[in-house]
């Protein structure tokens, strides 16, 4: 954790000077206002550190107030560094050819800092709303392994809600209505249900209590449930009303099987064949559901499923971090048939982590129609 943590707080204190670099042309002008940028910058920096003192002080509203102004920043700082990381890289270069000869084409300037601010301050604004645009992503796929008399099978997909400090009752509620009416047969929870500080959250069991869809609702494990703490976050999702698979497979009714599996955020090592020997154990012909936080998958493991249900990536939340996260995860959005026959469908996300803003990525629930081959 502390390895972390250092690295964060390096990365996040590089990308603050990126950004004030860029604005300085726009500050240096004014007496006060650099020193207080890099004032506030600093606070900024700690916000992290002083929400977690805050919460565990017992100084609940406090923790709440001061992560919705920090983690706000965040999305708005992660914007600006995305956009002046390219005037710094034409900066150079203009230079470098300057030095040759070439005319010096550099963009760098009061004017270019005041257009990006005002760049970023709209798209961040535009980003708060888009994160609450919440969008219901309709699939239909066919299968001959339905059993006798079920023609079709509705399954409701939410994941990365990230429930904890930020996201309670305001978040969790309009997700709620809408899953009540789509009238799913099974609901399916892929990860990240709970974020790492998890505290407070007790009362939002009674919402999910009024989701009862007939063929039950189940859930596995991403890497903020154990990074909230396994025991806390199984007793939150038990308490509400999910079923948590974990490294196993569970008959639905005689439907559908429903296999789970554990994110590899403690245990990497041996994750692949775990995931593997679980789906060769329930492997048969039955249709085969398999729950998986990260949407990842093998050749082998491919040809024992049917569909898998993934998250995790959140298509990059906000732009342009969706092409880093495609470098990690290239199939992080919708859904994509594998060379098996299976297919895969990654949720571009429920909720937000970090910054409560998604800009190019909205919210999802996907309601995935299994119908039978006629």
């Amino acid at each position: 954790m502390l390895v972390f943590l250092a690295l964060f707080l390096s990365i996040y204190t590089a990308m603050h000077a990126l950004v004030f670099w860029g604005m300085h042309p726009l500050l240096k002008g004014h007496r006060a206002l650099p020193t207080l940028t890099w004032v506030w910058m600093a606070l900024m920096l700690a916000v992290p550190l002083l929400v977690r003192a805050l919460e565990k002080g017992g100084y609940d509203l406090a923790a709440r107030a001061l992560a919705w102004v920090g983690f706000s920043w965040m999305g708005f700082l992660f914007l600006a560094f995305s956009v002046f990381a390219l005037v710094g890289v034409w900066h150079v270069l203009s230079l470098g050819l300057s030095h040759l000869g070439a005319p010096n084409l550099s963009v760098r300037g009061p004017v270019c800092s005041l257009l990006v601010a005002l760049m970023v301050l709209g798209v961040g604004i535009y980003g708060m709303y888009e994160a609450t645009d919440l969008r219901v992503e309709r699939v239909t796929l066919q299968s001959d392994k339905l059993p006798e008399g079920i023609e079709r099978v509705r399954i409701a997909h939410i994941s990365d809600l990230h429930l904890g400090l930020i996201h309670r009752e305001e978040a969790l509620a309009p997700v709620i209505s809408r899953i009540l009416e789509l009238q799913p047969d099974i609901l399916i929870a892929s990860g990240d249900i709970v974020d790492a500080q998890i505290d407070h959250i007790e009362s939002l069991s009674a919402l999910w209590q009024r989701v009862n869809p007939p063929l039950g609702k189940y859930a596995v494990m991403g890497n903020h449930e154990f990074y909230a703490g396994k025991e806390q976050a199984l007793r939150f999702l038990h308490s509400s009303g999910f079923t948590v698979v974990r490294n196993r497979g569970i008959d639905v009714d005689g439907i559908l099987r429903v296999v789970g599996i554990d994110d590899p955020a403690r245990d990497k090592a041996g994750q692949q064949q775990r995931e593997l020997e679980v789906l060769q154990q329930n492997h048969g012909e039955m249709f085969t559901l398999l729950i998986k936080h990260r949407p990842s998958f093998t050749p082998q493991s491919a040809a024992l499923f049917d569909l898998q249900l993934s998250g995790h990536a959140h298509r990059g939340q906000i732009i342009p971090f969706n092409v880093l996260t495609a470098l990690e995860y290239p199939h992080q959005d919708g859904l994509y048939p594998l060379p098996s026959g299976a297919h895969l469908y990654t949720s571009r996300g429920t909720g937000t982590w970090g910054p409560p803003m998604r800009v190019l990525s909205p919210p999802e629930i996907a309601l995935i129609e299994v119908v039978a081959v006629q």
